[in-house]
């Protein structure tokens, strides 16, 4: 799942080498964090937060394929 969140966010971006995705594990989910950029941040979020939605719905249909539960965070 990582990596699919690193490939989307790093297509998105004008700085694809600031983005950082790390993955940790809290009780029964993955969690998903990835930082961008201050000034890619609007490029991840979108207007309304929909690019930000459709990055942790295509995430929760992968994830849903294993029984897995994963949150996607933004982190500034």
């Amino acid at each position: 799942m990582k990596d699919l969140v690193e490939v989307i966010a790093k297509s998105l971006v004008d700085n694809p080498d600031e983005v950082v995705v790390t993955e940790s594990n809290k009780d029964r989910a993955t969690v998903i964090e990835l930082q961008v950029s201050k000034d890619d941040m609007g490029k991840v979020i979108g207007k309304h937060g929909r690019i930000a939605k459709a990055i942790r719905s295509v995430v929760k249909a992968a994830a849903s394929k294993d029984d897995k539960k994963v949150v996607v965070e933004i982190l500034q």
